[in-house]
C-alpha cells in the first residue's frame, strides 16, 4: 500500500497546472510501480481496488473493474504499463471535454449555476441547493467553485467520462436523483454493454414483468371483459363478471390470455431496445450525444416500433382472453382460426388507437411522475436529494394513473375493435364511429367501462415488479 507521503507525492505530480509530458509519464510510472504490489509488470482489479482505497482516493463499487475493462487492449484481465498509461491520458482529455462543456464562461471555474445550466440544457431541472451538493462533493479547497485540477482529481479514477454517466455516477452516488420514467428504455454505458451487463438488466426487467402479469392475468381479464361486454343494458360488476368467468371455465379460466401476454415481453424489450439505439443514432444532433428531447422522441419511437412488430400478439391476447370454453385450443390454434376467418388484416384491427393511446400516456405519465417527485423535493427533502423508494413508487402509481385515465378511451376502443369480429352479431365498425355510438348509447363515461380492475391491478402490479426485479438483480450479480 501507498504511504500517505507516497499519496502527497502522486497527487503533486498528477494535479498540477503545469504538467509536462515527462513529468506525467514518470508520475505514471510511479504510481503503476506502486499499484503493481506482486511485481508482475501488471496491475489487476484486485490490486488497482487496493491501491486507490489505500491511497484514499473513493471509487464507486465495480469502478477499478471498469477501469480495467476499458484499457485492457490485450484482453488478459489485467493493465500493463503501456495500457495503463494510455487509458490516463485518454481518460482524461475526455474529462477536460466534459469541464470545459460546464464551464460556460470560460474562467476556468465551475459554480452552482454552470451546473445548473448544464443540466437543464439536458433537460434536467435541479435547485441551488441540489446544485451546491454537487460542487460540494467535488470542490477540495471549500471555494464553492470547482477548477480543473478538483475536476480532474475527483473524476481520474471514475469511469464516467461524458456528462451523462457523470449524472448516473451523481444519481447513483445519491448526490443527484432525477428519476426513472418507463416510457423511456434503459440507457446502458458502453461498458454495460460490452461486459455484458445490459442483458442482466433486461433479463431481470423481464421476470418482474412476466411475474407481475401473472399475479394480476385475473384482474386483467377482468378489465378486458368489461370494456368489451359491459353497457347500460349489461351492467357487470366484479362480483359477477368473476362468478360468470368461474361458471363458464373454472378457476383456471381467470388467467386466460396470460401466456400470450407474458410470451410478448421478450421480443417487444428485445425490438424496442434494438430500435432505441438506432433512433439515437440518427436524431442525435452531435454524434455521441443525445438531447433530453431527442431521447424521449427516440423512446417513443422505439416503443411505436416494437408495439408495431409484436401487435398481432395484441390481438390473440385480447381473443385469448375472451375466448369460451373449447373456442381454441392454443396459441397456433386461435392464429389459425383468425388468419383463415379473417385474413391478414384482423392482426391490426385496433392498431390505430393503440398507437394514439401512447402519445396521451408517455407524456401524462412523465410530466405528473417529475412534477410529483419535485414538490416533494422541495416540501419535505432536507439533506437528500432522493425521495426514496417508497415515494418514487407512489409518484409513479399516481402518474401511471393519470396517464390511463387520459388514454383509457382509446385502449376500450383499441380492445373492442380487436374483439369485435370473433362477438356473435357484432357489427364491424371504424374508431370514429365506435366512439359516437358508445357516447350516444352510453354516455362519456361508457368510454371508461373496466377502468376499475384496471386500477385494482396497478398498485400489486408495481410491487410485484419491484420486489421480483430486486431479487434477480440479486441473483444476477448486478450491483445497486
Amino acid at each position: 500500500p501507498l504511504s500517505l507521503t507516497m499519496y502527497q507525492v502522486v497527487r503533486k505530480l498528477f494535479f498540477t497546472d503545469c504538467q509536462c509530458a515527462d513529468d506525467a509519464s514518470k508520475a505514471y510510472e510511479e504510481l503503476f510501480a506502486k499499484l503493481d504490489t506482486n511485481k508482475d509488470g501488471k496491475v489487476d482489479v484486485t490490486e488497482l481496488k487496493a491501491g486507490l482505497e489505500a491511497m484514499g482516493i473513493k471509487t464507486g463499487k465495480g469502478a477499478a473493474q471498469k477501469i480495467v475493462s476499458s484499457g485492457d487492449e490485450d484482453k488478459d484481465d489485467s493493465l500493463d504499463f503501456n495500457e495503463f498509461s494510455n487509458y490516463l491520458k485518454d481518460h482524461e482529455k475526455k474529462l477536460l471535454l466534459t469541464f470545459k462543456s460546464l464551464d460556460k464562461n470560460d474562467d476556468g471555474r465551475i459554480d452552482f449555476t454552470e451546473v445548473q445550466q448544464s443540466l437543464a440544457d439536458l433537460g434536467l431541472e435541479i435547485s441551488k441547493e441540489v446544485a451546491e451538493k454537487i460542487l460540494r462533493s467535488i470542490d477540495a479547497d471549500g471555494t464553492m467553485t470547482v477548477d480543473w485540477n478538483e475536476w480532474r482529481e475527483h473524476f481520474l479514477f471514475n469511469p464516467a467520462t461524458n456528462l451523462q454517466e457523470i449524472i448516473r455516477y451523481w444519481k447513483h452516488t445519491t448526490v443527484l436523483d432525477i428519476g426513472d420514467s418507463l416510457t423511456i428504455p434503459d440507457e446502458f454505458t458502453e461498458e454495460e454493454k460490452t461486459t455484458g451487463l445490459w442483458w442482466k438488466q433486461l433479463t431481470a426487467g423481464g421476470m418482474a414483468g412476466a411475474v407481475s402479469r401473472t399475479g394480476t392475468a385475473p384482474l386483467d381479464r377482468m378489465k378486458v371483459f368489461m370494456q368489451v361486454h359491459s353497457s347500460k343494458s349489461n351492467k357487470i360488476t366484479l362480483f359477477s363478471g368473476f362468478k360468470q368467468m368461474l361458471k363458464e371455465g373454472g378457476v383456471m379460466s381467470l388467467w386466460r390470455g396470460n401466456g400470450i401476454n407474458v410470451l410478448k415481453i421478450a421480443p417487444e424489450t428485445a425490438i424496442k431496445f434494438m430500435a432505441y439505439e438506432q433512433y439515437k443514432k440518427l436524431l442525435a444532433s452531435e454524434p455521441g450525444k443525445i438531447q433530453t428531447h431527442e431521447r424521449f422522441m427516440a423512446g417513443s419511437l422505439a416503443g411505436a416500433t416494437a408495439q408495431t412488430a409484436i401487435y398481432p400478439m395484441e390481438v390473440m391476447k385480447t381473443r385469448l382472453t375472451l375466448r369460451k370454453t373449447g373456442q381454441y385450443s392454443g396459441m397456433f390454434d386461435c392464429a389459425k382460426k383468425i388468419l383463415k376467418k379473417e385474413g391478414v388484416k384482423a392482426f391490426y384491427k385496433g392498431y390505430v388507437p393503440n398507437i394514439l393511446g401512447i402519445i396521451p400516456y408517455a407524456g401524462i405519465d412523465l410530466a405528473v411522475y417529475e412534477s410529483l417527485k419535485n414538490l416533494w423535493l422541495s416540501r419535505y427533502a432536507k439533506d437528500t436529494a432522493n425521495p426514496g423508494v417508497l415515494v418514487l413508487l407512489g409518484c409513479g402509481t399516481i402518474s401511471s394513473t393519470c396517464g390511463q385515465l387520459a388514454s383509457y378511451p382509446l385502449a376500450l376502443i383499441r380492445t373492442r375493435m380487436q374483439a369485435q369480429a370473433s362477438l356473435e352479431g357484432s357489427e364491424q365498425q371504424p374508431m370514429g364511429r365506435m366512439v359516437k355510438k358508445i357516447v350516444e348509447k352510453e354516455g362519456f363515461f361508457g368510454l371508461y367501462r373496466g377502468i376499475l380492475p384496471n386500477f385494482m391491478k396497478v398498485i400489486p402490479a408495481v410491487s410485484i415488479s419491484y420486489v421480483v426485479y430486486e431479487y434477480m438483480r440479486s441473483g444476477l450479480g448486478i450491483q445497486k
